[in-house]
């Protein structure tokens, strides 16, 4: 009989009580290995917004709601979460206390060591229905846990980190490629399909996004039609190509603002809007607040003055 479930409930256990030394207070820390977080939540009331690139995600302790790719998933402890392509995501924590924190350890992907595997990897793994959005929870099985805990355990050895968290790294994004998230990944990362012509339209968007979107060009130039590329933008990440595009501006405005003291008009300007008016609208709608409020409220917040 297989021990993975016991040997996967003692990873957990030991990445938890890791966590808990490094976040002695609630926070997202970023670490001195590229792309890895930690975090730690003790209030879950009020929703978070983001717009997040890809990344991997193991909640270790306590349970998250997200809205991603226009539907809203529920992960708890000991299930890993993957985003496969750049979105908005709205998110809370269901009651976290400061004795029972959320906890959880995630890791932006490296696009372009998915797609050298996948392309290694091609002849032996099953193709995958690509009709489905551009997320994928799973409970995570002991190998992607105890990989998790490995690169939390190299933070303790700062020297060695150069030299060993590349090599860890590119275990762990092997192991999602054989994972249950395998198949999501590995059609948005292989030439040929249409996820990963859509993604090649998302990046398309992202280098361009302050300059007017023509949605019929954006298909010529990925080599789909403009209906079938709305309809599996939209199948990925919950929004039609100009959608995105919005979010994407709003979002980078937001943050021109917030961390750059950037005024609304300017920012907005920045961002590709011609009329501030419809800035100011937009921003509100999708954020609650229009951009003065909304800032003062987030600096009082963050902290930041």
């Amino acid at each position: 009989m297989s021990n993975e479930p016991q040997k996967n409930a003692r990873v957990q256990q030991e990445l938890k009580e890791k966590l808990l030394h490094y976040l002695d207070r609630p926070g997202i820390v970023s670490t001195a290995i590229g792309g890895l977080h930690l975090v730690r939540r003790e209030e879950g009331s009020t929703p978070e917004q983001c717009f997040e690139k890809p990344l991997v995600g193991l909640v270790v302790q306590g349970t998250k709601h997200s809205v991603m790719a226009g539907q809203e998933y529920v992960y708890a402890q000991g299930q890993s979460v993957v985003a496969g392509v750049d979105m908005p995501i709205a998110s809370y924590v269901e009651k976290p206390t400061p004795e029972h924190p959320f906890l959880f350890v995630y890791l932006y992907l490296d696009k372009k060591l998915l797609a050298s595997l996948s392309m290694e990897m091609k002849d032996t793994l099953a193709p995958r229905d690509e009709e489905s959005p551009g997320v994928s929870v799973a409970d995570a099985d002991a190998d992607i846990s105890e990989m998790f805990l490995r690169l939390v355990t190299l933070l303790e050895k700062p020297e060695q980190i150069p030299f060993r968290a590349p090599m860890m790294l590119r275990e762990l994004h092997y192991l999602l490629l054989i994972s249950p998230h395998g198949g999501l990944l590995r059609q948005l990362n292989t030439p040929g399909t249409q996820n990963h012509q859509v993604l090649q339209a998302i990046n398309w968007i992202h280098e361009n996004y302050r300059h007017p979107l023509r949605v019929d060009d954006l298909a010529r130039k990925v080599n789909m039609s403009a209906s079938n590329l709305h309809r599996h933008f939209k199948l990925l990440t919950g929004l039609s190509p100009l959608q995105y595009q919005k979010q994407l501006r709003l979002y980078e405005a937001q943050r021109l603002m917030l961390l750059e003291h950037e005024r609304a008009s300017s920012a907005a300007i920045s961002v590709g809007y011609e009329s501030v008016t419809q800035f100011n609208r937009e921003y509100k709608r999708v954020f609650g607040e229009p951009p003065l409020r909304d800032m003062n409220r987030r600096r009082l917040l963050s902290g930041l003055s």
